[in-house]
């Protein structure tokens, strides 16, 4: 069974982005040992166009082989004219709203999100899948999201976009990795208890 792996970026409180969910103010946190450790430990979650820009697009798959991202996610990427931002895995856009997908190469869900998220899932293979934000999809996803890689920063921003954009719901992970950097950020991994 593959898993489901929400890799984030938010602040100490919690936040993955201001109330209008922009995340600009944390870019600086990505220094020179920080993006090391993304271009050595997690080099898929680099985008195909900053991958291609840094002369490092030979970097090989390490965790994961497929990305779903939210319409909102996606939509920064078209904002800037890349239809398929994630071009080294197969990519999926969660969205209700996008009916026809801009490139061949991503494909969009439109309707039973969790069943194909769980059909991926079932696919053998061991690489993982990586769910690249945002907000609402990860509260779509709880119940099937089997790994948190949370990068903190620390800021606190006191309101924005959570985490997790859900109801009330308990969801007990327990702690695996914990790895900090010069600058304050930390990283830690959390794997669920099922």
């Amino acid at each position: 069974m593959r898993k489901l792996t929400y890799f984030i970026a938010c602040s100490i409180d919690g936040f993955i982005g201001d109330p209008s969910g922009d995340a600009q103010f944390m870019v600086p946190f990505v220094d020179e040992e920080f993006f090391e450790f993304l271009r050595t430990e997690y080099p898929e979650t680099l985008p195909t166009p900053g991958r291609r820009a840094l002369g490092i697009d030979d970097l090989v798959n390490k965790k994961y082989d497929t990305v779903i991202q939210g319409r909102a996610s996606y939509e920064l990427a078209l904002e800037i004219g890349v239809t398929s931002p994630y071009a080294h895995m197969r990519e999926y856009v969660a969205s209700r709203s996008l009916k026809e997908s801009p490139d061949p190469h991503v494909e969009i869900i439109a309707e039973d999100l969790v069943g194909k998220v769980r059909e991926l899932k079932a696919e053998d293979g061991g690489f993982g899948i990586y769910l690249c934000g945002g907000s609402r999809l990860a509260g779509e996803l709880i119940d099937e999201i089997d790994e948190l890689v949370v990068k903190s920063y620390p800021i606190v921003l006191g309101s924005g976009m959570p985490m997790f954009g859900s109801g009330f719901a308990i969801g007990e992970f327990e702690l695996g990795e914990v790895r900090t950097f010069k600058n304050g950020a930390v990283v830690r991994k959390y794997s669920r208890k099922r």
